[in-house]
């Protein structure tokens, strides 16, 4: 990517930044931004504490005002994926708005699940994940609101779908504005490398269309592939050759691959119909995968029986896919090329850590802090960290790579290096090892206030499961078997349980974590947990100790003790920072 291309990267961003911090806290005009915010939540209880944190933040103006903010959950029962999120948001916004609907810009901002690969982000919602930026500090929400700043004024009444955990940075010419204004689906397309469209979307167009090599190109896609082999990329005449110009990528050959599109009202029409003959929704379906491989005219209904990228098979999915390929079949798909883009993906822990603490490209075209509305240690030993809205002893230290964020940290504290620290009190002259991550939850236990910090090594897969606790061997937990991390701990195998489904024992539902009266001694016994089975020593937790997973802790959670937490820490920080 040349100097040039890079600035125009940076300068473009920085503008975007710059408007929407112009937005924040004042109501905005008809036109200037969108009409309609949707978040999707996986449950009631999800939707609850997104709507809770939204409301905080528009009471503390961080947001612009004006807006319909509103918050989706998907029906109980059956997981139905972010395509059945995408149907089930626009029969609400329909029940809500009625004919107005038409009229409407709205983003819809998929943000359901429990962020099994970034646990810091399952309490309170991924799209509620802090990003070391702005003041008052930013938030996914506002860094997602505030890249697509420009597209409300571009783009007729519709809505535009996006994620949770990705970042898009892109520049156009000064000539040049991303509109959203055709028939059909409408999807952003960056240049990749052919290794990256093996795990996304990637685009396959109409060669016969002239290409312009400017930074954003409108052109017609033939049809969209899903995390498709590189084979299956050559065979469908996917592969482009580099580019001149100003272009993100040096690769000789590059794939587009997807991220964000939008939907004019007369195909969300087609999509609540679709609704009506699906119901009730049982299966997953995915609003990239099943929804865009239907469209294009060299679309074809083989994609329907291939479940090689599904991660749980449903029998009635292929049936399911039958009837939406031949209810969009037909419907144009257009792409906007933006050649010189940007796409960063923020879903695990290595991920996050990575972006805020190392990625020098990313520091320099979002303009990333080290420290973000924080009161903490002398500058010379945050090399290399990152520090959100957190309050720490001028004595800590906090090694490289490492990420702390909605925290206090007491006299000599200390954080080793690429570990993550979240929403925990850490007493004086306790020491955080290399490689974890430590997290509170506040939970009601026995209409009681109690607080669980899990703790894990930041490469632990919290998804694999074994079917019995008899092969919890196979589990590693600090580079360790889970079993010999239960025997330096005082526990039994026998006595290890594991909540939820019976058939299904992971780190996820495993109950290791000792339940404490107060957030400070919650901290300081999972951290003894930590160090005894790192060092291969004992460790005697107090008789009649409870102990919970963290699917148990998330199920009972206490989020307003949690948001109180947080606004201390907020309280603090700010009458700090005026009183300097």
């Amino acid at each position: 990517m040349s100097q040039e291309c890079i600035a125009k990267l940076q300068t473009a961003t920085r503008e975007k930044l710059r408007r929407f911090n112009s937005l924040r806290a004042r109501e905005v005009q008809p036109g200037e931004f969108w009409d309609v915010v949707v978040v999707t939540a996986v449950d009631e209880q999800q939707r609850d504490a997104y709507e809770l944190q939204i409301r905080q933040k528009l009471h503390r103006r961080e947001l612009p005002l004006g807006v319909h903010y509103k918050v989706f959950s998907d029906p109980p029962g059956s997981k139905i994926g972010n395509g059945g999120s995408t149907l089930y948001a626009l029969q609400q916004l329909k029940d809500i708005f009625g004919k107005a609907l038409c009229r409407l810009r709205v983003i819809l901002v998929h943000a359901g699940g429990f962020s099994q690969r970034l646990p810091s982000a399952s309490a309170l919602g991924k799209i509620f994940t802090a990003v070391p930026l702005g003041d008052p500090l930013y938030q996914m929400l506002e860094l997602k609101l505030a890249l697509y700043v420009d597209f409300p004024s571009q783009m007729k009444p519709g809505v535009l779908v996006t994620c949770a955990d990705d970042i898009e940075l892109y520049s156009t010419a000064e000539d040049e504005s991303v509109r959203f204004d055709k028939a059909g689906f409408t999807a952003l397309a960056h240049p990749s490398p052919l290794s990256v469209g093996t795990t996304h979307g990637v685009f396959v167009l109409d060669s016969n269309e002239k290409s312009a090599h400017s930074e954003m190109e409108n052109i017609s896609c033939l049809r969209f592939l899903h995390k498709p082999s590189v084979d299956e990329m050559r065979d469908a005449a996917a592969v482009c050759k580099r580019r001149s110009g100003c272009f993100a990528l040096s690769d000789a050959e590059f794939v587009y691959t997807d991220s964000t599109y939008y939907v004019d009202f007369d195909t969300a029409k087609s999509l609540l119909s679709l609704l009506k003959e699906l119901e009730p929704l049982d299966c997953e379906v995915d609003a990239y995968g099943d929804f865009l491989q239907a469209l294009g005219p060299k679309a074809t209904i083989d994609y329907t029986s291939n479940t090689a990228n599904v991660t749980k098979e449903e029998s009635g999915l292929v049936e399911i896919r039958q009837k939406i390929f031949h209810l969009l079949k037909g419907t144009p798909l257009n792409v906007i090329l933006l050649n010189n883009s940007k796409f960063y993906h923020i879903g695990t822990t290595s991920e996050y850590l990575f972006h805020l603490t190392e990625d020098v490209a990313l520091r320099s075209e979002l303009g990333l802090l080290s420290s973000a509305f924080s009161l903490h240690m002398n500058e010379p030993s945050s090399t290399g960290c990152c520090v959100m809205h957190s309050v720490l002893d001028p004595s800590c230290s906090v090694g490289a790579g490492s990420v702390v964020e909605y925290c206090r940290l007491g006299a000599r504290a200390s954080v080793g290096g690429r570990s993550i620290v979240s929403s925990c009190w850490v007493s004086a002259g306790l020491s955080v090892p290399d490689g974890v991550f430590m997290h509170s939850l506040c939970v009601n236990d026995e209409h009681q206030t109690r607080f669980v910090t899990v703790v894990f090594g930041i490469n632990d897969d919290l998804k694999r499961s074994v079917e019995a606790p008899a092969y919890m061997e196979e589990l590693k937990l600090f580079g360790y078997s889970l079993a010999a991390c239960v025997s330096h701990w005082g526990l039994k195998k026998e006595v290890l349980q594991f909540s939820g489904d019976a058939s299904s024992c992971s780190l996820w539902n495993a109950r290791l974590f000792p339940v404490c009266s107060d957030q400070q001694s919650s901290f300081s016994r999972s951290l003894e947990m930590l160090q005894a089975a790192l060092r291969g020593s004992t460790f005697s937790l107090p008789k009649d100790t409870e102990l919970m997973s963290v699917r148990e802790a998330l199920q009972c959670k206490n989020l307003q003790q949690m948001l109180k937490f947080r606004q201390t820490l907020y309280e603090d920080i700010t009458q700090r920072t005026h009183n300097k």
